[in-house]
């Protein structure tokens, strides 16, 4: 008896957190925020982090300094702080658009991560291959795009995978500058429902059916990649 009444006690907290009033409303909108900044996050951060990368792997001191600096600074300050920066010091007179200060701050915070994922993708790949696409008359540049990369990016795809899936759940902290993300959209509902534990559970799930899609396509991806390895 005491099983059942869990049961239906915990259906109707659901009920309240997600489909009364159309609650479910909400929760949709802050996945759209929540989506919405880590794909433009990600895009800043895969170009970036590429350029971060050959500035480091260069032989050129005043290329490799300011990138070294850079990923240091980046990855030695919390991301809530650098969102905060963001928004209060650097864009505070630039936009008033809450999200493109998000989707700035978590690309530039991002890219020092894939920086150091594309270097070590690089630093993987035998450096015979450079030597042979040189031998093939290939400039340094046209080896590195036709034979390295290829190589490399095969390499970083499952690191690649992990980052993007951090970032989804890094994106949880845009709170603090009056988001109203996914993981914001528990105030509105507990504020309504006195209750913690249903929109906090539907929070949960959806966090994880993001991310368990986002590792799915990703593992598809490398197993073809591996297939045509194979062929």
């Amino acid at each position: 008896m005491d099983i059942l009444n869990w049961f239906a006690d915990f259906g109707d907290k659901l009920y309240q957190a997600f489909l009364f009033e159309d609650r479910w409303k909400l929760y949709l909108d802050g996945m759209g925020v929540t989506l919405g900044i880590t794909l433009g996050a990600i895009l800043i951060s895969t170009v970036l982090g590429m350029v971060l990368c050959l500035m480091k792997l260069s032989k050129h001191a005043v290329l490799r300094g300011p990138a070294k600096a850079y990923i240091d600074i980046i990855r030695g300050i919390p991301v809530v702080v650098q969102l905060l920066i963001m928004y209060n010091v650097i864009l505070l007179d630039v936009t008033d658009n809450k999200m493109v200060v998000a989707i700035i701050a978590f690309g530039l915070n991002s890219s020092a991560y894939m920086a150091e994922i594309y270097r070590s993708g690089i630093n993987a790949v035998e450096k015979g291959q450079m030597e042979a696409g040189r031998s093939l008359g290939l400039t340094q540049a046209q080896t590195m795009w036709h034979i390295i990369f290829p190589q490399a990016l095969k390499n970083c795809l499952p690191t690649y995978t992990s980052e993007f899936i951090v970032l989804v759940k890094e994106t949880a902290v845009v709170g603090y500058i009056a988001l109203v993300d996914l993981t914001k959209v528990y105030s509105s509902v507990q504020s309504m429902t006195y209750d913690a534990f249903g929109p906090l559970f539907i929070i949960a799930v959806a966090y994880f059916c993001i991310t368990k899609v986002l590792a799915v396509i990703f593992a598809a991806m490398e197993r073809r990649l591996c297939a045509s390895d194979r062929r």
